[in-house]
């Protein structure tokens, strides 16, 4: 797996939109946070535009990304703001360059789709926090999205949970959100598992949902390859009128239950005040004890 070049202070990094739309002003906070860490922010062409619910067209948004990804200036590209949009220009994107010259990508949720088509180039993300609401998010959340981009060292320590499974295993950290990894399923973009320690985290969706969803990953045998689980933030679910019966962690638990891989409840990523960065591609060790759950790069 390719690593992106660690930043410096004084290097340049793009803000796009590669879904929803959002203006600039929307966008201080993010700006002012790299002004911080010694950074240049460059805006990118798609913050401003607007297509009903999109940033532009997808040619707009492709345009915009394709630029950045080409340009030897760009150091990182920052994902603006999710919602949906970002599988709509994956086929609509040359990666023949970046794959030469990788940089980092930085976002979440609806940019799965764009961490997974990278992955699978053999070339490392950053699962983290957008640019709209860094500031809301907590101090650790924007601390190792920083120590990411600047090649510091970082681990992670969270609390266990009654569904963990404990044990230890060791392999190339994958996934994102569980809705938009579902819906990749059987495309070119659909994530490569054998070994790996998966990580899912979603939000807002109804329980019988969820259930289904975990259904289909493991009637494609993604639990027969997996060497470990991560859950983040499964929160705000939705349920029937007629209730489904079980939390998104026990749906969770139930349909993993037969495998003997670790599995740890409780990480601290995901549509949560404390959305820690995850670097995704990289070798982590995951232990899950009976008190804490404990997550490191190598």
């Amino acid at each position: 797996m390719k690593i992106p070049a660690k930043l410096n202070q004084g290097d340049q990094i793009a803000i796009v939109a590669t879904a929803r739309k959002v203006t600039p002003e929307e966008l201080q906070p993010a700006i002012s946070l790299l002004k911080s860490w010694g950074l240049v922010t460059m805006m990118g062409s798609s913050i401003g535009l607007e297509e009903h619910q999109f940033a532009g067209t997808d040619q707009e948004r492709t345009a915009d990304l394709q630029q950045q990804m080409e340009d030897p200036n760009i150091k990182a590209i920052w994902c603006a703001k999710g919602g949906y949009g970002t599988v709509r220009i994956l086929d609509l994107l040359d990666f023949s360059n970046f794959s030469k010259n990788p940089k980092w990508i930085v976002g979440y949720s609806d940019v799965t789709a764009l961490h997974s088509q990278i992955n699978n180039l053999g070339i490392s993300t950053l699962h983290a926090q957008m640019c709209l609401g860094v500031e809301t998010k907590s101090e650790a959340s924007r601390e190792t999205l920083r120590k990411a981009l600047f090649g510091e060292d970082f681990d992670y320590h969270f609390p266990s949970s009654e569904f963990n499974r404990k044990g230890v295993a060791k392999g190339e950290l994958v996934g994102g959100n569980l809705s938009v990894l579902f819906s990749l399923i059987g495309s070119e973009s659909d994530l490569d598992l054998k070994g790996k320690i998966l990580f899912l985290e979603d939000l807002d969706e109804y329980l019988y949902h969820i259930d289904r969803m975990m259904q289909n990953l493991k009637r494609n045998g993604w639990f027969d390859q997996i060497s470990g689980l991560i859950i983040g933030g499964m929160n705000d679910m939705n349920d029937n009128t007629v209730p489904f019966g079980k939390t998104a962690k026990e749906i969770i638990a139930e349909i993993t239950a037969e495998y003997d891989f670790p599995v740890a409840f409780n990480f601290l990523a995901g549509h949560i005040e404390d959305n820690q960065a995850l670097i995704l591609g990289r070798k982590v060790r995951l232990q899950v004890e009976a008190k804490e759950s404990h997550v490191s790069y190598f």
